[in-house]
């Protein structure tokens, strides 16, 4: 477990404690899963542009927590790379973010936070649980059929 701040063993911990890692331990992987991510949504926009014999897919929806560890521009910076020669290639990304919103174990108070996880403000408590902005998942595409473009 060299390198790594805790060796305790993650059921041993608090629920808060729990989250609070796994969203501090997604902000040091910075962009570096950004590119198999971009290559996941070209697979999944290509595969459903293609069922849907699509001459070209020209927008891509996708929703994103805030506290999932994706960064919109690294997404971007690799989608114009991997979407080359593509069906996909030239769709537009569209990026919509989600707040986070926690719920208070204890009190059951739901509140929302701003970039990092913090206690309940009702009760103090550090047992929460995430409720929403940990998502992410492609949404929808927009496609051209081979029908709507002109020769």
């Amino acid at each position: 477990m060299e390198g790594h701040p805790i060796a305790m063993p993650l059921f041993l911990l608090p629920p808060f404690w729990i989250a609070f890692i796994h969203f501090n331990r997604l902000q040091y992987n910075s962009c570096m899963h950004e590119l198999a991510i971009t290559e996941s949504i070209l697979n999944i926009a290509q595969k459903h542009g293609t069922q849907a014999q699509a001459a070209k897919v020209t927008d891509i929806y996708l929703v994103i927590g805030q506290l999932s560890s994706i960064i919109d521009d690294s997404v971007q910076f690799y989608w114009d790379i991997v979407s080359a020669d593509t069906l996909c290639e030239g769709a537009k990304l569209h990026f919509q973010r989600i707040s986070a919103e926690i719920v208070c174990q204890d009190c059951a108070n739901r509140y929302t936070i701003e970039k990092r996880l913090t206690p309940c403000p009702i009760c103090s408590s550090h047992n929460v649980q995430i409720a929403a902005g940990d998502e992410f998942f492609l949404e929808s595409i927009e496609i051209l059929h081979k029908s709507d473009i002109q020769e």
